[in-house]
């Protein structure tokens, strides 16, 4: 059985996460320049076995896609064409950024620690993965 990997994908930034072998915990991986995201994963899919790519699926509060799906539309379409044969599935992220700073709260990390934008991003996608775990 291979892992899953979860994409926080975001203008500037990307957050990834993934889970072990099981499929059964969800852990940050990194965050990553958008920029430079299909490099990273090239690489990355070259080294592990992913059965799998959970991307998040931002929508508003009525359940419309947010504005920034239009940045996700063309990133997908490219990762449906460099890994064709890994399944790609979407996972709703409402809340993901709130929950990934209150858990830097819960977890006591310091305010300077909690302006870290890039850790916001690793735990959103960490918290995506999870939900998709869940849900499933």
């Amino acid at each position: 059985m291979g892992r899953i990997i979860a994409i926080d994908f975001g203008k500037v930034r990307t957050g990834i996460a993934i889970t072990d072998e099981l499929q059964i915990i969800a852990s940050g991986l990194t965050t990553v320049a958008t920029k430079e995201l299909i490099a990273f994963l090239k690489n990355y899919l070259d080294k592990e076995n992913v059965d799998k790519i959970v991307v998040g699926e931002p929508k508003q509060m009525n359940n419309e896609a947010s504005e920034s799906e239009a940045l996700i539309i063309p990133f997908l379409a490219k990762l449906t064409s460099t890994f064709p044969k890994i399944p790609i599935e979407r996972q709703d992220e409402r809340f993901t950024s709130k929950m990934a700073f209150q858990t830097m709260i819960d977890s006591g990390l310091k305010k300077k620690q909690r302006q870290n934008k890039a850790l916001v991003d690793e735990i959103s996608a960490t918290i995506i993965l999870q939900a998709y775990l869940n849900r499933n």
